[in-house]
């Protein structure tokens, strides 16, 4: 009876999550266009921002009962199952074709974000034998994000006046309500689904990071999933890419970096270096592929899914 009603609350915390979450895309894209942004600065931004909102909410929540473990398995596996998963099926639905800007210069910059945030991992496993972030990491995680955000910043600057003309959905007053609403929704939903996925793993004696890494993580990234797979279909690459290559760069910087700045480092017992390794590798399969022939094929989606597959076999078995 115990397990059917936290299943019932994490259903509803999530379909709230989702929902929300998706609003809010709408909402801050529609903000982005007033603003004349083009499709990719607006994947890149605010769409990114959008649908890793619950990531961040729960991130908060979690470091704040002191329940490192979910926010950092949140960060690792939404970064894998983005790349491995949802890019994989988006190139499986459509051959995804990726732009020469994407190859040059966004890519390589979320291979260097990704690289230093597991080579920061590594170094505390060496040194230590445990998995150890403090607030020195988060400073990282925040600085590697605002670079991110100042080569942004640039490319609005050089390319002001000549992006594509964007259609706002809604008025700025409204986009601004919706918002305020959506925010408030997110982080109670989170703080649901938080409390309820510590339950569920007492329940089924599993590690916090099991249960993170199945269900809060897949929940959590369907907001990412839903937009690339439509935005695939419809053909519209930019936008499945910069929301993957934007989502993740912000799970680093500040889904993560955010939190163990204010709240302090933790120790996980549960980490080991396959996950390190597979954020690295997801990320350099991502750019090689891309790299490859500047078509993300549907052999090479077909490929990515299958090294998702191995992953989560790794974390059920080891």
């Amino acid at each position: 009876m115990e397990l059917i009603k936290v299943i019932i609350f994490l259903v509803i915390g999530f379909i709230v999550l989702i929902k929300s979450s998706d609003m809010f895309v709408e909402a801050i894209s529609s903000i982005a266009a007033h603003f004349k942004m083009s499709k990719m600065m607006i994947a890149l931004t605010a769409a990114a921002f959008g649908t890793c909102a619950p990531e961040l909410a729960i991130s908060f929540t979690s470091m704040a009962s002191n329940a490192g473990d979910i926010a950092l398995s949140n960060v690792m596996g939404s970064n894998i199952a983005n790349i491995l998963l949802i890019i994989g099926l988006g190139a499986c639905i459509t051959p995804i074709k990726v732009k020469n800007n994407v190859i040059k210069k966004e890519l390589p910059i979320l291979v260097i974000v990704t690289s230093l945030f597991s080579l920061s991992i590594l170094v505390h496993f060496i040194s230590t034998g445990t998995l150890t972030l403090n607030r020195v990491d988060g400073v990282l995680y925040l600085c590697l994000f605002l670079m991110f955000m100042f080569y942004i910043v640039s490319v609005i600057r050089v390319k002001k006046g000549i992006f594509e003309k964007n259609t706002p959905k809604y008025s700025m007053l409204k986009s601004i309500i919706y918002l305020i609403v959506c925010c408030i929704l997110i982080v109670i939903a989170s703080d649901v689904v938080v409390i309820n996925a510590k339950e569920l793993a007492k329940i089924l004696n599993v590690t916090t990071k099991i249960v993170t890494m199945t269900f809060v993580v897949i929940g959590t990234s369907l907001p990412e999933l839903t937009l690339t797979v439509i935005a695939s279909r419809k053909k519209e690459f930019d936008i499945a890419l910069g929301n993957i290559i934007g989502t993740n760069i912000f799970n680093i910087g500040v889904v993560l970096g955010l939190p163990l700045m204010i709240f302090g480092g933790f120790t996980s017992s549960t980490f080991n270096l396959i996950d390190i390794l597979f954020v690295l590798i997801s990320a350099l399969v991502f750019y090689m592929f891309a790299k490859n022939d500047k078509v993300l094929s549907k052999i090479e989606g077909l490929l990515m899914i299958i090294l998702c597959v191995v992953y989560y076999f790794f974390v059920f078995t080891i």
